[in-house]
């Protein structure tokens, strides 16, 4: 009993150290966005760190397979769009690359996740579906990859807020997983919400990868977003090849060629966390992958089950779903998105679906930035900004999180450029610690300002981002100083926690790898005003803009 007590106290006594830790940055007091808009702050770069962008090798035991015949490994667990769902994922059998493969047949392999509440006595049983994709190219020489079984099973009739226990494979074979476990999100309600929710972006499998896992692991989060760029497959020839910068070291390539083994060795890496912990992906632009045929993205569209269908969309790019009160929208910054097209339909749909008494907030994330001052992709997106920000602004948007800028950045509550109460707070997370390094040049700098006609995304194409017309740059294409909206940033591997307190308060979180696990290196409570910024509202005073 007094082991018991004590064990209490330890934790108490951690939790306590870890929340004066986070205060302790602000000199004693959070802020919230309620204090703002704030005046710009640029950290200067910690010339100590560097990182450790290098890829895990081959070799690594952490990558390598370890399971027998049709054994399942890389397995993972991703939500559904409702609390009572979710999806179990795993690959069995080898993938086979070279001149000559042969597809396994997935019908050779059941696809059934064993489960229940009881670890003793797993009395549920599901049944799904199974694929395998190639990666095929058209080039003597080049390598071809097919892929292990990809199984995807979901679960339905769950209650909330639930541990589970479960165990997925082909119980005839007999080839079954050891037993596993998960929990699942509260009901959807303004006073029920996830603990904590890990967003990292731009993650890959580098030893800064490793130390991005490591800190977000110890955060204990109940649910992982990752908003774009997985595995940086597509740095690699198909022989194994790898380099920082594809184009520099391989600029004479036929085609832009991957190595698909790297995609098995990050789902093996991850099965730690994901195995317990649902993760959510969108599409970010090393996802594309292209191949013979014109095909893109077949990895991507293969190795992780998305709500889609449950959602109303038809397309694995985006998607929505609920966790707790907080509705998240994912969307794609690779497919489509202007009001002709099926995914601006499905959005609109979607938004005026939601029911905000019941989620109050919205959260939306995509791979590339509206709002990020870094040199790096500057006005990228902004063909998606113009077709797609007025929509969510009209339907009150929270909260943007993005990745695709290897740094992080903070935005004050901004729309159209324009410092803006009810605006939603973009948030950049690329920092996850992928092979390509950090960005540090900023385009308000000095000779860092790129040409407008090499800012747009080469896959989407199109040409939006004119100078600005209007504030401190108009008639120019970039500030002079760091942009008035832009609130925070700083170059540095990382990943943040959302923690939702209620349905006006959400704690947000930045953790730097370098730092200490109980320590925030950005903080701030991020403030809703349902009372005066209406979905759809029709007039709101903008704040005055502030010269600094």
């Amino acid at each position: 009993m007094i082991m018991k007590y004590c064990g209490v106290v330890v934790s108490v006594l951690v939790w306590f150290l870890v929340f004066v830790s986070l205060v302790e940055v602000n000199k004693g007091q959070i802020p919230t966005t309620l204090d703002g808009p704030f005046k710009p702050v640029t950290v200067p770069l910690d010339q100590g760190f560097r990182g450790n962008a290098v890829d895990l090798p081959d070799n690594d035991p952490r990558v390598q397979r370890t399971v027998k015949g049709f054994e399942p490994e890389q397995i993972s667990v991703s939500l559904s769009s409702t609390y009572d769902s979710l999806w179990i994922s795993w690959v069995t059998g080898e993938y086979q690359i070279g001149g000559k493969i042969k597809p396994l047949d997935p019908s050779k392999v059941g696809s059934v996740v064993q489960y229940g509440k009881d670890k003793s006595s797993l009395r549920c049983k599901a049944i799904g579906q199974s694929l395998i994709y190639n990666q095929l190219y058209p080039f003597e020489g080049l390598q071809n990859y097919t892929s292990g079984i990809i199984h995807h099973v979901q679960l339905t009739g769950l209650k909330p807020a639930t541990l589970y226990y479960y165990r997925c494979g082909d119980p005839y074979i007999p080839a079954m997983s050891s037993i596993y476990h998960f929990k699942t999100m509260p009901i959807s309600s303004s006073t029920s919400y996830p603990k904590r929710i890990a967003i990292v972006g731009d993650l890959g499998l580098t030893y800064n990868t490793t130390s991005t896992l490591s800190h977000l692991t110890g955060n204990n989060p109940d649910l992982v977003l990752l908003v774009g760029d997985v595995t940086y497959a597509n740095l690699y020839l198909t022989n194994g090849t790898g380099s920082d910068c594809y184009s520099c070291s391989f600029p004479d390539t036929p085609i832009h060629e991957t190595y698909q083994p790297r995609w098995d060795y990050w789902g093996r890496y991850m099965q730690q966390l994901v195995s317990k912990i649902p993760i959510m992906v969108v599409e970010g632009n090393h996802e594309i992958e292209e191949q013979a045929g014109n095909q893109t993205f077949a990895a991507y569209r293969s190795r992780f089950a998305f709500p889609s269908k449950e959602s109303g969309s038809s397309s694995p790019f985006y998607y929505s779903f609920n966790a707790g009160g907080i509705h998240f929208i994912m969307l794609g910054g690779y497919v489509a998105y202007n009001k002709s097209d099926d995914q601006y339909k499905w959005l609109e749909k979607d938004l005026a679906n939601v029911d905000r008494t019941v989620t109050p907030w919205l959260v939306a994330t995509w791979h590339p930035p509206w709002y990020s001052t870094y040199t790096a992709h500057y006005r990228e997106a902004e063909c998606m900004k113009v077709a797609m920000e007025e929509l969510l602004y009209e339907y009150g948007v929270d909260l943007v999180f993005n990745g695709h800028v290897h740094a992080y950045e903070r935005t004050n509550r901004v729309y159209k450029y324009k410092l803006d109460p009810c605006g939603p707070v973009h948030i950049t997370v690329g920092d996850g610690g992928n092979r390509e390094k950090m960005a540090i040049g900023h385009a308000d700098e000095p000779g860092k300002c790129p040409e407008p006609a090499s800012t747009p995304d080469k896959f989407m194409g199109g040409f939006c981002a004119y100078n600005f017309t209007s504030g401190p740059a108009a008639g120019n294409f970039c500030w002079d100083q760091q942009p008035e909206y832009s609130a925070y940033r700083e170059s540095s591997f990382g990943h943040g926690i959302l923690e939702v307190k209620n349905e006006t308060h959400a704690l947000w979180t930045w953790h730097r790898n370098q730092d200490m696990y109980n320590k925030a290196g950005d903080i701030i409570y991020i403030v809703r005003q349902p009372d005066k910024c209406l979905v759809k509202p029709k007039v709101i005073k903008p704040w005055p803009i502030q010269k600094y």
